[in-house]
């Protein structure tokens, strides 16, 4: 076999060739290549995207100038996946996979040169995800309503047998009747957070200030639950309100929260600190594409710009289990009951948004995307209870 290049191949066409979108930028982050691939992913021509640069067609907190100062640094090459890339001028943010590479040349002119190839990833696989999690959620609400009617009803009435006895018994007897009283207990309370399923009632929404609602979250959490461990804030000062319910998006992210933080307790991490970080962001160019409530509406296209996270520095989870982790009576937790992410995953679906979860170095991190407020008066920003 012939190893030896054939000298009248043109290796730009080779490139040109590839399916995947494939740039390559000089020391100083300019595009010298772009093939077909790219110019389609960004929707703008080589001498376009030239012209403009990197940093003007990726989002300004995007991980990807860091990541290529790393590849320099290091001259090493980076595999990243999860990254948000694009603006809505070249065809919008998108969850991409990143494969970063330096090119090794002895031409000084060359120095600092990298090649980027960009592996898409819909949006459309998290939003799937979610529907479906919506629909297992439905499942559990027809048997919610059976539950709640047949079952609570005749707990109330052995808990208020036992509780008749008592008067009559002796000590030994008493103890009996104690453990009937708190199993019946036990088991109101689980039909109880299974009959939030059945709620089928539109919910109340209004403009809400998300960080009063974090800050609200946070100081629960720091004078309970979460008291020995540190609680970071990272927020958009600027970011709109959102169109939601208060109640139950402090319920979501009291539930977030309170996860975290028993990750954190139970890795014990070596001695080192755990951490639960709140950031807020705005995403624009994410929409979920949902059928019209009125006859003949078609599909109605949310925007879901608003992004809010809760990351936490506990134990990773299982690539294999994250994708089941909204499902009902799926859980990690030896006696988890599986309801509580689901319940989340349902109230987030109710307010027309998506939660994600990502799990790797040492980190796990629940993104949130929800839709903002439509009507935004002169005071829109959610800082200004806090500043």
């Amino acid at each position: 076999m012939n190893s030896q290049p054939h000298s009248n191949l043109d290796f730009t066409c080779l490139l040109e060739a590839l399916p995947n979108p494939l740039v390559a930028l000089d020391g100083e982050n300019n595009f010298i290549f772009a093939n077909a691939a790219a110019e389609n992913f960004f929707q703008s021509s080589f001498r376009s995207l030239n012209r403009k640069g990197l940093a003007a067609i990726i989002p300004a907190t995007s991980p990807l100038l860091s990541l290529l100062t790393d590849t320099r640094n290091r001259n090493a090459t980076f595999n990243e996946y999860g990254v948000i890339i694009g603006t809505p001028s070249t065809g919008g943010e998108r969850v991409v996979d990143l494969q970063i590479a330096p090119v090794i040349s002895p031409n000084s002119d060359q120095k600092g040169m990298i090649v980027i190839q960009i592996l898409t990833r819909s949006m459309a696989k998290k939003i799937d995800q979610q529907l479906t999690h919506r629909s297992a959620a439905r499942t559990v609400t027809g048997m919610a309503s059976m539950l709640a009617h047949e079952i609570k009803n005749p707990l109330s009435g052995i808990r208020g047998a036992a509780q008749l006895l008592e008067s009559g018994l002796d000590a030994d007897d008493l103890e009996l009747t104690e453990l009937i009283i708190t199993e019946t207990d036990r088991i109101r309370d689980l039909v109880n957070q299974m009959e939030e399923f059945s709620d089928e009632r539109p919910i109340t929404r209004e403009p809400i200030n998300i960080h009063a609602v974090l800050s609200h979250v946070r100081k629960v959490a720091i004078n309970g639950f979460a008291k020995d461990i540190r609680i970071s804030e990272r927020y958009d000062p600027s970011l709109p309100r959102v169109y939601g319910n208060r109640d139950q998006l402090v319920q979501v992210l009291l539930n977030l929260v309170k996860n975290a933080a028993e990750a954190i307790q139970d890795s014990n991490n070596e001695g080192q600190e755990g951490e639960i970080i709140f950031s807020t962001a705005f995403r624009p160019g994410v929409h979920l594409s949902m059928r019209g409530g009125q006859a003949g509406a078609g599909h109605e296209r949310i925007s879901l710009p608003l992004e809010v996270k809760v990351t936490n520095t506990g134990h990773e989870i299982s690539a294999d289990f994250i994708p089941h982790m909204f499902e009902p009576f799926v859980s990690t937790k030896p006696n988890g009951k599986g309801l509580g992410l689901a319940l989340t995953a349902k109230i987030i679906g109710d307010h027309g948004g998506v939660i994600d979860c990502t799990s790797k170095n040492g980190k796990t991190e629940f993104a949130i995307l929800l839709p903002m407020a439509k009507t935004i008066g002169p005071d829109d920003t959610n800082m200004e209870t806090l500043l």
